[in-house]
């Protein structure tokens, strides 16, 4: 069980790769690849945030490192679904222009995680 094991920076790696996989699988989707989905923006679908849940936040979410990738993972999924709108209501270009924002929270986190894994790793 993951619990068991304490937090190393292959987590940490991993963690990222679960962003930039969100953010491939939106721009598919703002480039007319695949159909968006609202498990897609779901915090609970949400593999990196999953990973909060089941592994970070029992032994770590008191520090406000957590606090705040949570909280900037929630900003994350709410503008790619404002940018999902967009697209749909055929505002293309205005959507994909929102990828530098959605770049910024994932930033963001990855700053985070950085601040993080170096407390705990």
């Amino acid at each position: 069980m993951a619990l068991a094991f304490d937090i190393t920076s292959l987590d940490f790696q991993q963690a990222r790769i679960k962003q930039v996989l969100f953010k491939s699988r939106l721009r598919s989707v703002l480039y007319g690849v695949r159909e968006a989905d609202s498990a897609l923006f779901a915090r609970a679908d949400n593999p990196l945030g999953q990973w909060l849940d089941a592994v970070v936040k029992p032994k770590y979410g008191a520090r406000p490192e957590v606090t705040q990738i949570d909280a900037q993972l929630q900003r994350l999924l709410d503008t790619g679904r404002d940018l999902v709108r967009l697209y749909q209501r055929g505002q293309i270009e205005e959507a994909r222009a929102g990828l530098d924002q959605l770049n910024t929270h994932a930033d963001r986190i990855d700053a985070l995680l950085l601040a993080l894994e170096r407390e705990v790793v």
